[in-house]
């Protein structure tokens, strides 16, 4: 039974021993060792050229072997010889260390981008960041845009939608940025107009609102052909001309007697002075008028 599991945990091991093999780029492998291994061959043929030599001095041996070196390159035989072998494999290991300790010593140098590496973009750059559905994208020049995808198909290409436009009065920011992104109609909108012109330029636009689409994201049409929109509910808030203002009535949200408590509380609040007039409170002011007017009523004043 042990050596029956002995034999399986032996075949396991050659298969990963195998897929490892197999996955390793034997030419790299071949090209990258071919220099150690002509080393270790010509050094050993070196050896055995001086053991063989005649004299039994060293001066005389290695004066021979140098005479004739020639020999060490002319054959192919390799010398078997324990000591020829060791001396090969040391030669050549040697050699593998001091390659090893020149190339980790190696500064690391970026030639010919010293000055920095940045460049212009192209239009493969900026496509995984843009949705497939033109509408469905942020403007950000004539060729290039982010989409309004939460979750892109690549999460690493994922990114925030905010974005600060810079420039002075008169640049373009509404004309170049703002109109082409409202243009869209992709989204919900809240947007500050203080020109007050957008709503009047805009405004018929998304009343009239976006081609509808189906799930599978087709134009839907009706009987007669015609596309079908969805408006958007336009809502405006002009603090400077109220007559132009959709006006809000608080009473028309009241369901119970606790949005009456929060109503009261958020006009006594914001009815407070400010600046020197913090200190007076218009309740107790209008109460203790009140009063008086009351008093001098009963008193026939």
């Amino acid at each position: 039974m042990k050596k029956q599991n002995g034999n399986k945990l032996m075949q396991k091991w050659k298969n990963k021993a195998g897929v490892r093999l197999s996955a390793l780029d034997k030419k790299k492998l071949v090209l990258t060792n071919l220099p150690y291994v002509l080393t270790a061959f010509y050094a050993d043929r070196a050896s055995c050229l001086y053991r063989s030599s005649p004299g039994e001095d060293i001066g005389n041996k290695l004066l021979y072997a140098m005479e004739h070196a020639d020999r060490i390159f002319t054959g192919i035989l390799l010398s078997f010889d324990l000591r020829d072998l060791l001396v090969g494999v040391t030669v050549a290991v040697i050699l593998k260390l001091l390659v090893w300790q020149k190339q980790s010593d190696a500064k690391k140098l970026r030639k010919g981008i010293e000055y920095g590496s940045a460049r212009w973009g192209t239009a493969e750059d900026i496509k995984p960041y843009m949705s497939e559905d033109p509408w469905m994208n942020i403007p950000l020049t004539a060729t290039e845009a982010l989409t309004m995808e939460s979750r892109p198909k690549q999460p690493k290409y994922a990114r925030n939608k905010n974005i600060v436009v810079i420039g002075g009065s008169g640049s373009g920011k509404t004309r170049f940025f703002v109109k082409p992104s409202v243009m869209q109609m992709n989204c919900s909108m809240v947007i500050t107009d203080p020109k007050g012109t957008l709503i009047e330029e805009c405004g018929k636009m998304l009343a009239k609102g976006p081609p509808k689409k189906d799930k599978n994201g087709n134009i839907m049409k009706d009987k007669s052909g015609k596309v079908v929109h969805e408006p958007y509910v336009i809502k405006v808030l002009n603090t400077i001309n109220f007559s132009k203002s959709l006006h809000y009535n608080p009473f028309a949200y009241i369901r119970s007697e606790k949005d009456i408590l929060k109503l009261v509380t958020t006009i006594i609040v914001n009815t407070k002075g400010e600046g020197e007039k913090a200190s007076e409170d218009f309740w107790v002011s209008a109460t203790r008028s009140q009063t008086v007017k009351s008093l001098r009523t009963s008193n026939g004043f």
